[in-house]
């Protein structure tokens, strides 16, 4: 297998899972930065908005970046 052919295989098997996980956590966030705003939840607020960004930015950091 040659080294391009080796990378395209590695990146959908890579890819995948990445992309499953960064989606199904921003996914349990969402509520927690609309829902109302409650005592004590003003911090899950916070929260859930900080690692929703973190977790965007790092997932493409990841897949654009690492490939390089």
């Amino acid at each position: 297998m040659t080294i391009r052919e080796a990378l395209l295989e590695a990146a959908g098997t890579r890819m995948r899972p990445i992309l499953m996980t960064a989606t199904a956590t921003v996914g349990a966030m969402v509520p927690l930065v609309f829902g109302s705003t409650e005592t004590g939840s003003v911090v899950s607020q916070n929260l859930a908005i900080v690692v929703i960004g973190g977790l965007t930015v790092a997932t493409l950091l990841t897949l654009v970046f690492v490939r390089l």
